[in-house]
């Protein structure tokens, strides 16, 4: 079983890339279990139609300790899993405790048992917080391989270079591997030919370009993925091919994070070529 997390800037679009690639996964045959670590518990509901998913640390709250592995998992698109972690009320508490509580009780239940017969384990990880519960994926080995989902806007490159270092700080002792990065297009000019570079200075590769569709925004609102809401639309075919990248990838690297200066430097150059 491959263990993947994908993280990123808030708002980057990494619970729709994962639940669409993931959805490229199910159609291809493989078996994928989703595990939403964000407190709004929103990382499955394309793959499950827009129902609601009862998140761990609820089922907790409402049913203690004595819970089966069926009262927090449900089955989605394609037969994936779709397990939400959940938090804590607002203003109380850590969220990351959701993530720790959420795998753990996973494990104990046998969700990843051999029988399972899973194919994939996904995270899909609250922005680009990798401190604390939010870096269990990277720092316990739940996660082996890690995709950052960026765009070719500052913040956004910033955070993946962010995120770069909590990898390799993990990595020294243990076997999480950075394994790309996605870029998830928000038309920025040299978009493509920047993130390509910053994934060269990082060490990595930039594994897939997902331009950007309206179609996306039109299959959410019917409360689907783009392959179950329109399969032959472009955009679909797109996520198709991240998925089979992400199949066919066994490029994984210790990242080698840029300095602020370089980042900088980086972001310079491409906005220079683009105001020539």
């Amino acid at each position: 079983m491959r263990k993947v997390a994908i993280y990123g800037k808030g708002g980057i679009g990494k619970s729709t890339t994962t639940q669409n690639t993931v959805a490229g996964l199910a159609e291809m045959g493989k078996k994928v279990m989703v595990v939403g670590c964000d407190p709004k518990a929103d990382s499955t509901r394309l793959l499950l139609g827009g129902l609601a998913q009862r998140s761990v640390l609820d089922t907790l709250r409402e049913e203690g300790e004595d819970v089966d592995l069926e009262d927090i998992r449900k089955a989605g698109f394609g037969q994936t899993w779709c397990v939400e972690s959940g938090g804590p009320e607002p203003g109380v508490g850590c969220a990351g405790r959701g993530i720790i509580t959420s795998i753990n009780m996973l494990e104990s239940l046998g969700a990843y048992d051999e029988k399972e017969g899973l194919d994939y384990a996904f995270y899909d990880v609250l922005g680009d917080v990798v401190c604390g519960g939010f870096a269990m994926p990277i720092r316990d080995g739940k996660a082996e391989e890690i995709y950052i989902v960026c765009s070719g806007e500052m913040m956004a490159m910033y955070a993946a270079n962010n995120i770069c270092k909590g990898i390799m700080k993990y990595a020294q002792s243990g076997s999480v591997r950075l394994a790309g990065l996605i870029c998830n297009s928000r038309n920025v000019d040299n978009e493509r030919e920047m993130i390509i570079e910053l994934a060269r200075q990082i060490g990595t590769q930039m594994i897939y370009f997902v331009p950007r569709d309206n179609d996306v925004q039109r299959a959410e609102i019917n409360r689907k993925t783009v392959i179950e809401w329109k399969p032959d639309a472009p955009q679909a075919q797109h996520y198709r091919n991240l998925a089979s990248t992400i199949d066919d990838n066994k490029f994984f690297v210790i990242p080698k994070p840029l300095s602020i200066e370089q980042l900088e430097r980086l972001l310079m150059d491409f906005g220079l070529m683009a105001a020539a």
